[in-house]
């Protein structure tokens, strides 16, 4: 499972409205806690793709390494990125299965329909290596301050629910 106060869920879908028509990009910090993993900060990065923005992404490698030393400064991990879906629902695609190198992290995509963030969905990148790698439908908690979570079908607070994966 993937755990993310409310201020991150909104930060990340908020990216992905202020980026439109274009797909915004970031990373998930926080920690890995048995099988879930917990986001205490989420972290903007340019989107570096300048030939197709609008449906691809790419965090540059020196953003990537400035990043993970002031996670490890912090005491926190890298456990996930995000990236938005302009006008393309919330489910991975077969670049994005390509592109995802991190086993073990959690890939978050959220549909922008028209410049409104609509469904956020989370995918767990499992597998042992590059050659068996695949996402795995992954449930998200979204919790003000892990008190109440979102109901993602009706788009509203709703105290200690589960977001599970729509890729519709």
């Amino acid at each position: 499972m993937l755990k993310l106060t409310q201020l991150g869920y909104d930060a990340i879908r908020r990216h992905g409205e202020e980026t439109y028509p274009h797909e915004c990009c970031g990373v998930l910090l926080g920690h890995f806690e048995d099988a879930d993993r917990s986001v205490t900060k989420t972290v903007r990065c340019g989107n570096t793709r300048s030939d197709s923005p609008h449906n691809r992404y790419h965090i540059a490698p020196e953003e990537l390494v400035r990043i993970q030393r002031q996670a490890r400064e912090a005491e926190l991990e890298i456990v996930g990125f995000y990236h938005s879906h302009p006008d393309h629902p919330a489910g991975w695609s077969q670049t994005d299965l390509a592109e995802a190198h991190w086993i073990g992290c959690s890939y978050v995509i959220t549909s922008v329909e028209r410049g409104l963030a609509k469904i956020t969905n989370s995918f767990l990148l499992s597998g042992e290596s590059e050659e068996n790698k695949r996402f795995e439908d992954e449930p998200v908690r979204v919790a003000a301050d892990l008190a109440a979570s979102v109901n993602e079908s009706k788009g509203q607070a709703v105290a200690s629910e589960t977001i599970n994966n729509r890729n519709s």
